[in-house]
Order: C-alpha cells, then structure tokens, then sequence
C-alpha cells in the first residue's frame, strides 16, 4: 500500500511541475519536480532500498512548501503542496 501511495505522489507531484511550467513558465518548478519524483521513482522501484529516503523527501518537500505558503499565504500551489504531502506521509507511516 505504501508503494501505491508514493505512486500517486509522485503524479501528482510531477503534474504540479508541469502546471507551474504551463502557467507561470517556471523552468525551477519542472525540474526541481522532476528532480524529487526520479529520486521516489528510483524507491518505488526499489532500486534505492531505503523507503525511508522516500519519508525524508516528502518529508523535506511537505517543509518547504509549508513555509512557502507560510509567507505568500496563496493556498495554489504551495499550500496544497504542502498538505498533500503531509497527508502522503502520514499515510503511508499509517498504512504501512
């Protein structure tokens, strides 16, 4: 279930970079997105072995959009972000 999980994830995760290149013509937002979804591709594959190298960057990721909303206050993108990630986390901590 935690395999799944980080696999929704890393879609939606990777979605968020292509929406920020779309709409805002963020080069920084495709591929830094794409940066962290090959590292939690690589441990959903199992080719890096340690699922806490997943924890820690969507636990890395669920800080820095926390505090990115927490100085633009703008919910679209970097609060949800930083909720979805959370929940990810907890998820899969719970479900594992």
């Amino acid at each position: 279930m935690v395999i799944k999980i980080l696999w929704v994830y890393i879609v939606l995760l990777e979605l968020g970079g292509v929406i920020g290149y779309v709409k805002a013509k963020s080069k920084a937002s495709i591929i830094a997105s794409s940066v962290f979804a090959a590292v939690l591709i690589l441990c959903a594959l199992g080719i890096i072995n340690q699922i806490a190298v997943a924890y820690g960057v969507i636990g890395f990721l669920a800080l820095f959009f926390g505090s990115k909303f927490a100085r633009s206050k703008k919910f679209m993108p970097s609060g949800f972000m930083a909720v979805l990630s959370v929940v990810a986390l907890v998820l899969m901590l719970v479900l594992k």
